[in-house]
């Protein structure tokens, strides 16, 4: 973006008494359309970026958000930070991806839920866009709280917050637009399999206790853990997305959806097999072109 950003520009605040935070890395693709979508409901909007190299901040300021930047060390890390160390001032805060949106419906739910609750945090679903089609994938995550009562489980990859107190549920959905192009959404699942493998190579914990008979995450956190000793895990895996889930639904984007899902976990069980082969995680090799070096001569 072009021109000096004027940095006593204010952000345009509603009246609903909501801080929406985001954490970010590359997404000028989304900025625009999330702040427009916040603008004149949200009383704040923080952003923590992880040193962008596009127009990220740029967009973010020109519309006056809160900015700051901090190297990403984790999922689990940068949002406890967020939360720990942002000036927040409004009574309740709300988790946000760039690539989401909020319709009207749901921003009249959340409003209506702030100011008569009795809970302490609320869980909200996720309804997943993949190449521009609404797909029958729906997560349900703590998304919602009254500020200061939340913390995020310390992990690389799918982090999750932990209320202190009882949690609600808000019945309208969040839209998940998910990555602007099939290259973008590879890049995205190449980093969160490396991260996954890395986390599970060096024996961390997961973000919750794992449970077949618990909650739904923890659940999902005893599947995460058992997966990789199920014969015929990848045919099942696919089987599940493309008919449980009714991903068919969706047509070929679904269909897609389904195979590239499944290949993600097979991606990120090969990289875990690599680590333990080598007996250690590879070393990072940059994948862009950097500044020129001045000590040799540079072509046009």
């Amino acid at each position: 973006m072009s021109g000096e950003i004027n940095r006593d520009i204010k952000w345009i605040s509603g009246s609903v008494p909501i801080a929406v935070v985001m954490i970010s890395l590359n997404e000028a693709h989304n900025m625009e359309d999330v702040l427009k979508n916040l603008q004149g409901w949200a009383q704040e909007v923080f952003l923590v970026d992880s040193c962008s190299s596009d127009d990220t901040v740029d967009i973010a300021l020109k519309y006056g958000v809160h900015v700051v930047q901090r190297k990403f060390k984790g999922f689990g890390d940068q949002w406890n930070f967020a939360l720990n160390e942002l000036p927040i001032k409004s009574p309740w805060t709300m988790k946000l991806d760039p690539d989401e949106r909020l319709s009207d419906e749901l921003k009249a739910e959340i409003l209506h839920a702030v100011r008569h609750s009795t809970f302490t945090a609320y869980t909200l679903p996720i309804r997943l866009y993949f190449m521009g089609a609404k797909l029958p994938s729906i997560l349900k995550l703590t998304r919602l709280w009254q500020t200061g009562s939340v913390q995020f489980s310390n992990v690389k990859a799918n982090e999750h917050a932990h209320s202190s107190g009882p949690e609600g549920f808000i019945t309208s959905e969040i839209m998940h637009l998910d990555s602007p192009s099939l290259d973008h959404w590879l890049t995205k699942q190449n980093r969160y399999t490396t991260a996954e493998a890395t986390s599970q190579f060096e024996g961390q914990a997961l973000a919750l206790p794992p449970r077949f008979f618990g909650t739904s995450l923890e659940r999902r956190m005893w599947l995460k853990k058992n997966f990789w000793k199920f014969p015929g895990r990848y045919f099942i895996l696919f089987t599940y997305h493309l008919v449980v889930i009714g991903a068919w639904r969706a047509g070929k984007a679904g269909w897609m959806w389904a195979r590239l899902r499944t290949e993600v976990y097979r991606l990120w069980e090969y990289k875990r097999l690599e680590m333990e082969i080598l007996g250690r995680v590879p070393a990072k090799i940059p994948s862009q072109p950097g500044s020129p070096d001045s000590r040799v001569r540079l072509y046009e």
